[in-house]
């Protein structure tokens, strides 16, 4: 997905809800490729607040100063719904509903689970991404001043099914793409432990097999580069905030 055309869609929204709404939805879609379900929650709760006050800043015409959360979320939008009138049902009635959806499962989804031993983050994740990309699309559909066919390529470009390049079943991980480098798996690998993970689970994750020539020529390199913090005594691996960068914005979570 085009940052630049995302943006240059959604000019017509404040910078100072524009950016932040943007930032939510690519850690959304970075936590969703690396198969950190709990953290796509967590961007979708955000996310809604800001888009939240997109939608009030269009309805009553003054746009907050910076993103907050709404005192109450199901009765905030559904005082937007008064105006649809004269604002149309898109960002009064439409998008607030899925917002409250949204935000109900982020916030109250432990409350009368039924069968607890079956974790929900995953088809929750997939609820929230849709949802927000439904969002997205619908805010570019809105607001965009862009020529018709490059505003349809950018909801096209956002609408697309996201792939997670990280595959986990209990207790193992894979990388999906086997072109990537071992550098690279460890990078995405340490990436979506969130924290710090052992090399023995890196090797046996990425599938090297000589231990000393993972830890001298490839962890001590990225260590070098600051990307990880390889702690050799604990003999563990964390991403730093410079290796988090490079992930998301080196195409590391998408496919080769």
């Amino acid at each position: 997905m085009n940052r630049l055309g995302l943006d240059a869609s959604l000019l017509a929204i404040p910078e100072q809800l524009r950016t932040p709404l943007i930032a939510q939805f690519e850690e959304a879609l970075a936590a969703y490729a690396a198969g950190d379900w709990e953290k796509v929650g967590i961007k979708a709760g955000k996310f809604c607040e800001v888009a939240y006050r997109i939608c009030e800043g269009y309805v009553i015409g003054t746009y907050a100063s910076e993103p907050s959360k709404p005192d109450n979320m199901l009765r905030d939008c559904q005082q937007l719904e008064k105006f649809n009138k004269t604002k149309g049902r898109s960002l009064c009635i439409q998008v607030p509903r899925i917002l409250i959806g949204l935000y109900e499962l982020r916030n109250n989804r432990a409350i009368g689970h039924v069968g607890g031993e079956i974790d929900p983050n995953h088809m929750d994740a997939e609820l929230f991404l849709r949802g927000m990309k439904w969002v997205v699309g619908e805010f570019i559909r809105f607001f965009s001043k862009l020529p018709e066919d490059d505003s349809r390529a950018v909801v096209e470009a956002v609408t697309a099914r996201t792939h997670h390049i990280v595959w986990k079943h209990g207790d193992v991980r894979r990388v999906l793409d086997p072109s990537k480098s071992t550098a690279d798996k460890i990078l995405i690998l340490a990436y979506a432990a969130r924290e710090g993970v052992s090399v023995t689970d890196l090797m046996k994750w990425s599938e090297y097999a000589n231990a000393s020539r993972l830890r001298r020529q490839i962890l001590r390199r990225l260590h070098k580069r600051a990307l990880i913090h390889f702690d050799e005594k604990a003999d563990s691996v964390r991403l730093l905030p410079p290796g988090q960068m490079y992930v998301e914005s080196g195409g590391l979570l998408s496919p080769s």
